[in-house]
């Protein structure tokens, strides 16, 4: 869920449960009656709230396991580049070196 839809998502709950309370708190009923209403809402409001972030954290959970295995696949592709490189460059080295000595063999005659 991004920030916007979230946020969009919070002022539409808002609006609804500010509307809902007008409406009841304007009806012509007796006070219990009014209370149990407003009693009523509130609940259903909440329980929709409460599913409401469930999914939310569920949806996370998987954006964040996705994340955790591209992650971890990269960072085994850089692994093996750099080893693979490592390998280069100790080969070049190891060539350098034998040069190097075949060089001094051929100034100590």
């Amino acid at each position: 869920m991004t920030n916007e839809s979230g946020n969009t998502l919070l002022a539409l709950l808002t609006g609804a449960a500010i509307g809902a309370g007008i409406g009841i708190l304007y009806a012509p009923d007796k006070g219990t009656k009014t209370r149990k209403r407003i009693k009523k809402k509130a609940m259903e409001t909440s329980d929709e709230l409460s599913s409401r972030i469930s999914l939310a954290k569920e949806e996370l959970t998987k954006t964040a396991e996705a994340k955790k295995i591209d992650f971890d696949q990269k960072l085994e592709e850089t692994i093996s580049n750099m080893s693979y490189k490592a390998d280069d460059i100790i080969s070049a080295l190891e060539k350098k070196l034998a040069d190097l000595k075949v060089k001094n063999a051929q100034l100590q005659k």
